[in-house]
């Protein structure tokens, strides 16, 4: 049986042309973004998407926390929306597609089906979420983590970047303090259409990668403490050296992170030395920690790891070292329903597919917690994500587009497997 939907297409050329007109808001020299949350770039791709989404006829509202919610109408006013969303929020050298391209697909998505003349049962809405990266306010996924109940609104108020801004101040400054609480907002489902942020889907020569589930994550601040000195006066065997300390703690998490191959992860993003003197013996380093893996049971062998570290090299040195926990996502699975509408989208559009568990942390993670939730994948050139040098073709942005249109439409009639 066939529908009027079946051979609905998004507009590949409309979609390439949202992605590079938003792609002006926060342009690097190197072709890619630096749109941190809340700043004044981030205000200008936010005005522009509300204007965009108000034009295609949604209604907009802003919660507490500044999540952008643009709702389309569906034909049965009892039902709680689907809802597509990622975020548009970068990091520092960022590219100009992770998060980007899931809440202006959802955009494309709105207009297709108004060129279609389409009214699905569910209301569609399509949502942008502060804050995913982290970048500026950590933890990431804050603001969904709120929606979720994963944080406390005050908690995400709180939160200051490196110069002190409050989350709450840069919210106000930019004008997206919205009236509505954060949560509190049924959804029938959530679907994100991403970037892989990595190089399985382009390796396998695979055009979408339905994602089964997210890995596990956790972020630790580091701060290794010891004592100033004389560089040229403090013989090797009386000094405290805090950057040995550190420089010892960071090859003991790389080899956290090779200890179970294929599936552990370790990374040291922030690695900083005070004073900060050439020709003194640092007495402070401070460092982040980031810990992943796809099961409980192995991130708590990956923060074992990391703590008996610390103690044993803590000792060795004379050094102190405090692991201090900041952030914790546990492991998601996505549901059965939605990852089943991904798979029918797929097969009724013809495209290869994988099953793939993210290794990046995705919005979707905490929205899983409270609707059923999906995500599509497509690849992105040599894997390469969090970087000026991302990059997509058109041709895979609109793949990933229709999938995510078809699932959608599968769900909302309730044809999935």
């Amino acid at each position: 049986m066939t529908g009027p939907a079946d051979n609905l297409r998004i507009d590949g050329d409309r979609l390439w042309s949202t992605l590079t007109e938003t792609a002006a808001f926060g342009a690097t020299v190197k072709g890619g973004l630096c749109r941190l949350a809340l700043s004044e770039e981030d205000a200008k791709v936010r005005r522009w998407f509300v204007a965009a989404c108000e034009a295609a006829g949604c209604t907009v509202s802003v919660d507490e926390l500044g999540d952008i919610f643009a709702r389309r109408e569906g034909s049965d006013p009892t039902l709680p929306p689907i809802a597509i969303g990622s975020h548009l929020d970068t990091q520092p050298t960022g590219g100009r597609f992770d998060g980007i391209l899931g809440v202006l697909a959802g955009l494309e998505i709105i207009r297709t089906l108004n060129d279609a003349g389409i009214v699905t049962r569910h209301p569609i809405e399509i949502v942008d979420w502060t804050n995913e990266e982290g970048a500026r306010f950590a933890p990431a996924m804050l603001a969904s983590g709120v929606f979720a109940g994963a944080f406390e609104a005050d908690y995400a108020r709180s939160r200051t970047d490196r110069d002190g801004v409050s989350f709450e101040t840069a919210l106000e400054a930019i004008g997206f303090k919205g009236t509505h609480p954060a949560g509190g907002h049924p959804l029938a489902a959530f679907f994100e259409l991403h970037i892989e942020q990595g190089p399985v889907l382009e390796d396998a020569g695979t055009e979408i990668g339905v994602v089964t589930g997210v890995q596990g994550i956790r972020w630790f601040d580091v701060q290794v403490s010891g004592l100033a000195c004389h560089a040229g006066t403090t013989p090797m065997p009386l000094r405290r050296d805090a950057l040995q300390g550190a420089a010892r703690l960071a090859a003991a998490v790389d080899a956290v992170g090779r200890s179970e191959p294929g599936v552990s992860l370790s990374t040291i993003g922030i690695f900083e030395a005070f004073p900060g003197s050439r020709n003194t013996v640092p007495e402070t380093i401070r460092m982040s920690v980031d810990l992943r893996h796809p099961r409980i049971d192995g991130l708590d062998r990956l923060d074992a790891g990391l703590r008996e570290a610390g103690d044993r090299i803590a000792a060795e040195l004379g050094v102190t070292i405090d692991i201090t926990p900041i952030w914790s996502s546990p492991p998601a699975v996505f549901d059965p329903a939605c990852v089943g509408a991904v798979r029918e989208a797929v097969a009724r559009l013809g495209y290869s597919r994988q099953d793939i568990v993210s290794g990046a942390g995705h919005d979707a993670v905490y929205i899983s917690r409270v609707a059923p939730t999906g995500m599509v994948f497509i690849p992105c050139e040599d894997g390469i994500s969090h970087n000026e040098a991302e990059n997509i073709t058109p041709a895979q942005a609109q793949a990933g587009a229709d999938v995510l249109l078809h699932a959608v439409l599968a769900f909302d009639a309730g044809t999935w497997p």
